[in-house]
């Protein structure tokens, strides 16, 4: 696999978009619940979609017969990561969460190993181990020894179960089962096919959001930040993000892809500090550099 410019800016989109996302769902954690927000999130996605995935609705019956698949891909794509994501930002910290998220390359040769018997070579570990340690660099703001002060509580585990989900997503893209394949694939494009997913996801996500609404004291407070937030995590990390991520994944192999998901956490340090009226400092840098050997190193062969 040769990573060309254009397949390597078509997998940093998609880092960059969720970088956003996690700064809007921190300033959004006490304005509406993370469940709620998902839900909407989708909501809004799906009414953007309608009108552009005519071919799904021309095919129902092969949607019918594929509802296993696209449940799974709803549930664990729509309905999991980013609900998690967002649960877990009200009881865990920032720095826990990324460090967890950090993690995804390691979960993507694991889940290739495990179920699809995709072992991972020496330039895919060591590729891992130095976008891993960017990551840290950037957390930890150049003290790597300040890492030593993370402690995990609830959230941490509902950002492993997050990450863990999203591992498997990306393998189902990239590894879907005959059915999905060759000739036997719908003639759908990639509007229809995220529209496929999202038919299940947002039936997962509306259930869930049902149920925190009985059970959650918290309210919604709408104003127009809130409004424009939503308007964003619906098109730049949902429908944006995930279409690029669909074709790099596919191009590049989840393993690769998931090296570019580590830039997420980088982005992420940028926007803060932009917010902040911070300029950039010598680790941006250094973090750059190791997340880009890693990535370069493990797509090599």
């Amino acid at each position: 696999m040769k990573l060309s410019p254009k397949l390597a800016l078509l997998l940093t989109l998609p880092p960059l978009l969720w970088a956003g996302n996690a700064v809007v769902g921190r300033w959004a954690a006490g304005a509406i619940p993370p469940l709620t927000l998902n839900f909407l999130r989708w909501l809004l996605a799906f009414l953007v979609l309608l009108p552009l995935a005519r071919p799904l609705w021309a095919e129902r019956a092969a949607l019918r017969q594929r509802w296993r698949y696209f449940a799974l891909t709803g549930f664990l794509g729509m309905g999991c990561y980013n609900a998690l994501q967002y649960q877990a930002l009200h009881s865990s910290t920032p720095l826990n969460v990324t460090l967890i998220a950090a993690s995804l390359p390691l979960w993507m040769l694991g889940v290739g190993m495990l179920l699809h018997g995709v072992r991972p070579d020496r330039r895919q570990l060591l590729g891992a181990l130095l976008s891993l340690l960017g990551v840290a660099l950037v957390l930890s703001r150049g003290r790597l020894q300040a890492l030593r002060e993370v402690h995990f509580v609830e959230g941490d585990l509902l950002m492993l179960l997050a990450v863990f989900s999203w591992a498997v997503y990306s393998w189902l893209l990239a590894r879907p089962p005959a059915h999905m394949q060759g000739a036997q694939r719908p003639h759908w494009d990639w509007a229809a096919l995220l529209m496929a997913q999202l038919v299940f996801g947002l039936g997962f996500a509306g259930v869930s959001a049902g149920a925190e609404q009985l059970l959650s004291t918290q309210t919604v407070a709408w104003g127009s930040g809130l409004a424009i937030a939503l308007v964003y995590v619906a098109l730049g990390p949902s429908l944006l993000a995930y279409r690029c991520w669909g074709l790099g994944v596919t191009q590049a192999g989840p393993a690769v892809a998931a090296f570019f998901g580590n830039l997420t956490p980088v982005f992420a340090a940028l926007m803060s500090a932009a917010l902040l009226g911070e300029w950039p400092q010598w680790f941006h840098g250094a973090a750059f550099a190791l997340i880009a050997t890693g990535i370069v190193v493990s797509s090599r062969r």
